[in-house]
C-alpha cells in the first residue's frame, strides 16, 4: 500500500469514528441528556456497569488522575454517578452509575444501534459483519478513549 493510500485509509477510519461519536452524542442529547459532552460517554464506557476507581478511569481515558477526578466530580454534580466505598480497598472509592447514569448508557446504546443499523442498510449485513471481524483483528477490545 502506498503512503497516500495508507493516509486515505487512516483518514476514512478516523472520519468513521468521529461520525459515530458525533451521532451517538446527538442521540443521547435527543433522548434527554443535554448536559453531557462526548467525553462523558467515553467515561461511561468504563464505568458501566460495575463501576471503577478514579485511577481506573484515568488509565482508560488516557488522562491524569486529577483530570479524571474533575470529570467524576462533574458527573456526580449532575447526578450520573456516585462514589461508594471500594469493597477491596479502604483508601479508594468506587465510582458507579446512578439510575440516571444507567439510563444515559442505555440511550447511548440505542443511539449506537441506530447508527450501525443505518450502516448495515448501506453496506449490507454481510459486509458489516466482516467489517466488525476485521476491525477486531486490528484493534481488539481495549480502552475506548477520545482523541483529546
Amino acid at each position: 500500500m502506498q503512503n497516500s493510500e495508507a493516509m486515505a485509509l487512516s483518514a476514512a477510519l478516523l472520519a468513521a469514528a468521529g461520525e459515530l461519536t458525533r451521532r451517538i452524542h446527538e442521540g443521547v442529547v435527543a433522548r434527554g441528556f443535554e448536559d453531557l459532552r462526548p467525553a462523558h460517554g467515553f467515561a461511561f464506557a468504563r464505568l458501566a456497569p460495575d463501576g471503577a476507581t478514579v485511577t481506573d478511569l484515568a488509565g482508560h481515558l488516557g488522562v491524569t488522575k486529577q483530570a479524571a477526578s474533575q470529570l467524576v466530580e462533574e458527573l456526580v454534580r449532575k447526578g450520573y454517578v456516585r462514589r461508594l466505598p471500594h469493597p477491596d480497598d479502604a483508601r479508594a472509592r468506587l465510582i458507579v452509575p446512578t439510575e440516571r447514569g444507567r439510563a444515559c448508557t442505555r440511550a447511548a446504546e440505542e443511539a449506537a444501534a441506530d447508527v450501525v443499523r443505518e450502516w448495515s442498510e448501506l453496506l449490507g449485513e454481510g459486509d458489516i459483519g466482516a467489517l466488525y471481524t476485521r476491525l477486531l483483528r486490528i484493534a481488539p477490545y481495549g480502552p475506548i478513549r477520545p482523541a483529546w
